[in-house]
């Protein structure tokens, strides 16, 4: 597996550019076996995920390339039935199943993989589908779905966590193909959400309400092709920004979406870190002492979990005391124990992390577990002294888009250890 190894202690300079969101990818990638006319999909960040959704693709009979960025999808004919050995490496592959029971109202998925961060139950993906008519049978570690007709009905989709994004996604392209009028109410208003909206539209469907709790779709009887581009990743914008934050320097940020991340920017400005526009760019950097801050994380638009762990690397820098809940995910605190190596003062009682921060950090080997924590320690890595080993970059190469090329751009002195 290969690793990072990180000189820590230089602040990062320059410019980087954001690449496509990989959260609004990959069910844009999916949707395209709602139509047997080709597709064109612009700004896809080539990842592992990207790159295994496109065998997902061809292993139900699609046709697709996939070149500097750009993927054209054609599914002209295609089967139901998704392969284990792909699905199971991922678990955004689950959205397959709303576009394959849309369009040949029969699907049959592998229950999917992905980080290991507490349990992400598809219950409620399975209680749209049924809302719409379809019967469901889960055995032997796959989930059949079959519906004779698909009819439009009034779904809820809220959860104990709040609303479901991928559970969203799924329920609103099976009912691009339903008939009669879908409402899903609790809706996840997640700005991934918005865009597959957007490319559903240019398809052909019609949908009011994406963005806000409450999602009308009213069926059609065909979609056809259509071309889009991907919105840039939000958590790949928040994650070099908190790197910035963290070695004290100072970047510009490139097609970046602030209205997609305004309460981590309201954070950063609370933790005396400078986050402002300059013409379509943005401009990081710190206004003097990092301060403590307390986060909670919350569905959209509240403080995502996708950048808890990040900011966590950033507050341990941050004199003082830090409090960061965890309300999404029961087990997202597995990077504490790697910070604590690197000298991090944490602790851990229930859903929440204590920060007692504003020591210094230095470099040590660490593992990751999974892709948040990947970024968060590389970050801490990046402001320690001395020599920081990471691990187990497999799950940040599903994450981030050459996360070490655009590093070495800022003057980072990272290097990829290949074994």
């Amino acid at each position: 597996m290969d690793s990072f190894s990180i000189k820590g202690g230089v602040p990062l300079h320059g410019e980087v550019t954001i690449s496509g969101s990989k959260n609004a990818a990959l069910p844009i990638l999916a949707a395209t076996l709602l139509t047997d006319e080709p597709c064109v999909l612009r700004r896809v960040p080539d990842l592992s995920d990207t790159r295994f959704m496109v065998q997902i693709l061809k292993s139900l009979g699609a046709s697709a390339t996939f070149e500097n960025g750009t993927v054209t999808v054609h599914a002209k004919k295609i089967t139901g039935f998704a392969d284990y050995d792909l699905v199971r490496k991922m678990r955004g592959s689950i959205c397959i199943a709303g576009p394959l029971l849309g369009r040949l109202r029969k699907a049959r998925i592998s229950l999917p993989g992905g980080c290991i961060i507490g349990a992400r139950p598809i219950n409620l993906h399975l209680k749209g589908f049924q809302a719409l008519g379809a019967k469901i049978k889960i055995d032997g570690g796959y989930v059949d779905a079959v519906a004779k007709k698909l009819i439009g009905a009034v779904t809820f989709l809220g959860g104990r966590a709040g609303s479901t994004v991928l559970g969203t996604a799924n329920v609103m392209m099976a009912a691009t193909l339903a008939d009669g009028v879908t409402v899903i109410e609790s809706a996840a208003c997640e700005p991934e959400v918005v865009d597959l909206a957007n490319f559903l539209i240019a398809m052909g469907a019609q949908i009011s309400g994406a963005g806000s709790p409450t999602i009308t779709i009213t069926g059609v009887a065909k979609l056809h092709g259509a071309e889009h581009e991907v919105i840039p990743d939000r958590i790949e914008a928040i994650t070099f920004a908190a790197a910035a934050a963290a070695t004290n320097g100072e970047i510009t940020i490139k097609g970046a979406r602030p209205d997609h991340f305004r309460a981590v920017i309201d954070k950063l400005n609370e933790a005396n870190v400078l986050v402002e526009r300059s013409g379509a760019n943005l401009v990081v950097k710190r206004k003097g002492k990092l301060k403590s801050v307390d986060v909670t994380t919350m569905p959209y638009s509240g403080f995502p979990t996708d950048a808890q762990a990040q900011l966590m690397s950033l507050l341990t820098l941050a004199p003082g005391i830090s409090i960061i809940t965890e309300r999404i995910f029961e087990s997202r605190f597995m990077h504490v124990s790697e910070l604590t190596r690197l000298g991090a003062d944490i602790e851990i009682e229930g859903p929440s992390a204590i920060v007692k921060g504003g020591k210094p950090l230095s470099g040590a080997p660490v593992m990751a577990s999974d892709l948040r924590a990947s970024a968060a320690l590389i970050i801490a890595g990046l402001a320690a002294t001395g020599t920081t080993q990471v691990n187990r970059i497999y799950h940040l190469d599903r994450g981030y888009e050459q996360m070490d090329v655009k590093l070495k751009q800022l003057g980072a002195r990272i290097q990829r250890v290949e074994e």
